[in-house]
C-alpha cells in the first residue's frame, strides 16, 4: 500500500513539475497571441491609429455587481499623430438569447459609432448569429446617441434591422451599443 502511495505521489508531482514548464514556455507566446488579438478588434472598430494603443489603456470603474465587485472597463484611446481619433472599449450584453454577447466597440470624438466587433457569443447558428456579419454590423456606423428612441430595432420604432426568426440577440447588440454610448459620453464628454 505505501509503495503504491510513493509511486502515486511521484507521478502526481513528475505531472505538475511537467505542467509548470509548459505554462512557463507557452505564457509569453499565448500572451503575445492575446494581444494581436486585440489589435485586430481596435483596427477593426476604429479608424488608423499609430499609438501604442494597447500599452495606454485606461481602466475604469463603472458601477458594481449583483455581489458588490467592481465592473470595469478598460478605454482604449487611438491616436494619429497624438490627435485622439476615437475611443473602444468592450460591452457585454447580458441579455442575448443564448447568453453573454460581448462586444467591442469603437467611438468617433464625436460621439458617433465608429464600428463594432462581436467578440463572442453562443447565439443559435443561422440565426442569431447573424450578429456577427460584417454587413449587419455596418449598420452601426455613424450612429449616436442623438438619434435618441430611434437607436433600435427596427420592430421595437428603430432603424437598425433585425433578422426574420431572431430578434433576441440583435436587440441585445442595440441595447449594448447604445449603453455603451452612454458611458462614452459620460466618461469623455468633460475631458474624462
Amino acid at each position: 500500500m505505501i509503495r503504491l502511495v510513493i509511486i502515486l505521489t511521484t507521478i502526481s508531482l513528475i505531472a505538475a513539475v511537467a505542467l509548470a514548464k509548459v505554462y512557463d514556455i507557452t505564457k509569453v507566446r499565448i500572451a503575445e497571441q492575446e494581444r494581436i488579438k486585440t489589435m485586430n478588434g481596435l483596427k477593426a472598430v476604429l479608424p488608423p491609429f499609430n499609438n501604442d494603443i494597447d500599452k495606454n489603456a485606461k481602466e475604469v470603474v463603472v458601477g458594481q455587481d449583483k455581489k458588490g465587485r467592481d465592473i470595469k472597463i478598460k478605454f482604449y484611446t487611438g491616436k494619429m499623430d497624438e490627435k485622439p481619433v476615437g475611443v473602444a472599449f468592450e460591452m457585454i450584453a447580458p441579455d442575448g438569447y443564448a447568453g453573454d454577447i460581448d462586444i467591442l466597440m469603437g467611438v468617433s470624438p464625436g460621439g458617433k459609432v465608429s464600428g463594432i466587433e462581436i467578440i463572442s457569443h453562443k447565439e443559435t447558428p443561422g440565426l442569431g448569429s447573424k450578429i456577427s456579419q460584417d454587413k449587419w454590423k455596418e449598420k452601426f456606423k455613424g450612429r449616436s446617441l442623438e438619434e435618441g428612441s430611434k437607436f433600435a430595432v427596427k420592430k421595437d420604432g428603430g432603424v437598425i434591422d433585425q433578422f426574420s426568426g431572431a430578434t433576441i440577440s440583435p436587440r441585445a447588440v442595440v441595447g449594448a451599443v447604445k449603453k455603451g454610448l452612454e458611458l462614452y459620453k459620460k466618461e469623455f464628454s468633460n475631458g474624462g
